[in-house]
Parts: structure tokens; sequence; C-alpha cells
């Protein structure tokens, strides 16, 4: 049995593995705590999963019926990610571990995202192109194997995700934008406003949100309070339908390049739904297989570190001791 713990940004997570099958995935949301400023505060985040992360590991276990007595590894996510949530984590985990001499498995947050596909049942097998996009990553992966991937395209500025919360807050819906922003958007009309779809001549395949973050900005000072609220549904319609068509014309661009002949996504901007439709449309137009995962497992969640953790190295007691967190960039050895 495989014990995982994820706190990269807002939700304390923890998850119990029998190989590649979900025994429990306990997800703590502090979306709640985060709602009155527009996003996620790093220090508020990592206050609250000082006081949750023992509660949630409890509950991961006791859902799956195990004790520590049946584990025989801990994995957490080492990074990117908030460096204060990520720590708490990391040094929860190196506690568990050290007090059993159990070894530690690092792991990094998008191979999670990734791997979140080789969960039973149906487990995509690799090789496979992975659209990955949240609020902190966008980015197209070439998987290859089990154990990591190549990046063949990210953003060159804000995420998808972190474009919705922000476009969200805009137009006065709140956090998180992700799902807010899909709701409103189902009452308007997604040629309303004309915003701008980037990087649509560029023939690599990095992305760009920046400009469609502005172009929200400056329709909502050309209407004012009273004509957002207004065309609020509109606006939100026109916004969405610029992100998934940005998001497809790259995928589509990725799958000429390579000859891919599976597709799967990942990350929370995964779980929205027009992204889906246009990505099963293009796939089914390809003649692609398409592994869509469950969107309990597009968030953030345990059950995808430890699908990572799998085929990741493990770090045997007590060299993980020593092991620190990264926020950005390559983990640090021990």
């Amino acid at each position: 049995m495989l014990l995982a713990i994820e706190t990269s940004c807002d939700d304390t997570c923890a998850a119990v593995l029998d190989g590649g099958r979900i025994v429990s995935n306990v997800i703590s949301s502090q979306a709640a705590a985060h709602a009155g400023f527009g996003g996620v505060v790093p220090e508020v985040a990592a206050r609250h999963h000082l006081e949750l992360a023992a509660p949630v590991v409890e509950a991961a276990l006791g859902e799956a019926g195990v004790t520590l007595d049946d584990v025989d590894a801990i994995a957490a996510t080492a990074g990117p990610g908030l460096i204060g949530a990520l720590l708490v984590g990391v040094s929860t985990a190196k506690a568990i571990a050290a007090a059993r001499r159990l070894p530690l498995i690092p792991v990094d947050h998008l191979q999670g995202h990734v791997a979140a596909n080789f969960l039973e049942p149906e487990p995509l097998e690799p090789p496979f192109l992975c659209l990955v996009a949240s609020g902190g990553h966008t980015l197209l992966a070439a998987v290859r194997d089990h154990k990591g991937h190549e990046i063949l395209g990210q953003t060159l500025d804000d995420a998808a995700g972190e474009a919705f919360d922000k476009s969200a807050r805009l137009l006065g819906l709140g956090y998180p934008g992700g799902p807010l922003v899909q709701k409103e958007a189902e009452g308007g009309d997604p040629e309303a406003f004309e915003m701008p779809v980037a990087m649509q001549r560029d023939p690599g395949l990095d992305f760009s949100f920046s400009g469609l973050k502005t172009a929200v900005l400056y329709r909502c000072r050309e209407l004012g309070p009273e004509g957002v609220q207004e065309r609020r549904a509109d606006l939100a319609a026109s916004f969405q339908k610029a992100v998934v068509d940005q998001l497809v014309a790259k995928l589509k661009r990725a799958l000429k390049k390579g000859g891919w002949e599976a597709v799967a996504l990942g990350g929370g901007v995964a779980a929205n739904g027009p992204l889906r439709a246009a990505v099963a449309e293009l796939c089914e137009r390809q003649g692609v297989r398409l592994k869509l995962v469950p969107i309990s497992l597009c968030t953030d969640n345990a059950a995808m570190i430890g699908s990572a953790a799998r085929w990741a190295d493990p770090v045997a007691y007590p060299h993980y001791l020593g092991y620190d967190a990264f926020a950005t960039g390559e983990r640090m050895a021990a």
C-alpha cells in the first residue's frame, strides 16, 4: 500500500493506493477561505494545511480501512507550487515515513497530472499527448513512458486557470473562477464579444493568456458596472470560448506534428465542459483515442501523486530528512 500526500496549492489531499487502484482519495478544499480575496493567499493556504494535514491523512487511512502498519511507502508532492504549502506536505510525509523507517517518494506535481491517466480502471498506456491546464500551469506534454514527460509547449505568461480566476473576479463571479465562469457562460452568447486567441500565427506550441485577460478588463471598463452585470453571461461565454479555442488549436497542431494516437487531459481546467467536448470532437475527427479522467482527478488530488510515485525513485531513510520542496524548477537532491 502507498500513502500519498498533496499540498501544492490550496487543497489538502491524501490518498491510499494499491498499485494502480485507488483505495481512498480525500480532498479538503480551502476555496471558502480564499474566496474573499479572489484567489489563493499563500500564507493562508500554508496555515490551513498545517491544521488539516493530519486529519486528512487519518481520513484517507480510515476510508481505505487500513493503518500505517499496512503502508509500504509515503509519497508527497515536492513541487512545483506554493513553497509554504509544499513544505507542510513534505514535512508531514517525512515525519510519517521517518517514524517507521519507510521510504519517501518525492513527486513532481505536473507529472502527477499526467499520471492520473495511469490509474485504474482503463489506464492509458504511453505513448500519448497530454494537455495539462490548471491554475498554475498550461503545457503540452509528450508522454513516452511512465516515468516522466517532455514539455512540447507551455504558457509564456499566465496559465489558463489563472486567466479564469482573474476574469471571474472582474466579472464579479468570485473564486474559484473555472466552474463559476462555465456556469455563467451557459446563458451567454460566445460570439457576443470578440476576444483575442493568442499565438494563432505562431508555428510553435506555446500558449499565452495575458492578452485575453487584459481584453476582459477593457470590456468591463467600457461597459461599466451596470453594463457588466447586464452582459455578464455574454462576457463569460466569449472569454471561455477564447480559452478553449487556443487550447484546442495548439493541441490540434501538436497532433499533426507528432502523429500521436492518443490524447489525455490533466489539470483543473480539464474539468471544463466545453473544453472536454471540443477535445472529444477534435479527437473523433482525427481518429485519435481520448482519455478523460473523472473530474475529481483533474483538480489537485493525492491519487495522481500516488500514481506518479509508482514509477518515481524512492529515497531511503534517513537520506530524505534533508530533502526540500521546490517552488519552481528541478527538485533538489537529498
